[in-house]
């Protein structure tokens, strides 16, 4: 991905981040992850409902 900068040297001069950025950023990954699983299971309804049938199966065999 050309878009991600090097870790190795940015980390290096770089402050450290603020708990607001980290959650930022956290949140942005949470909203991609999620729009991501939304457009698989578009793609792939099969797949899409067998996984949903089986975490339903966890749920309700998990015990409290």
């Amino acid at each position: 991905m050309p878009d991600l900068p090097d870790r190795a040297t940015s980390k290096a001069d770089e402050t450290p981040e603020t708990d607001a950025e980290r959650r930022r950023r956290r949140a942005q990954f949470l909203r991609e992850l999620a729009e991501a699983r939304e457009l698989r299971d578009r793609v792939q309804p099969r797949r899409a409902k067998t996984a949903r049938l089986r975490h339903a199966m966890r749920m309700r065999t998990f015990r409290w």
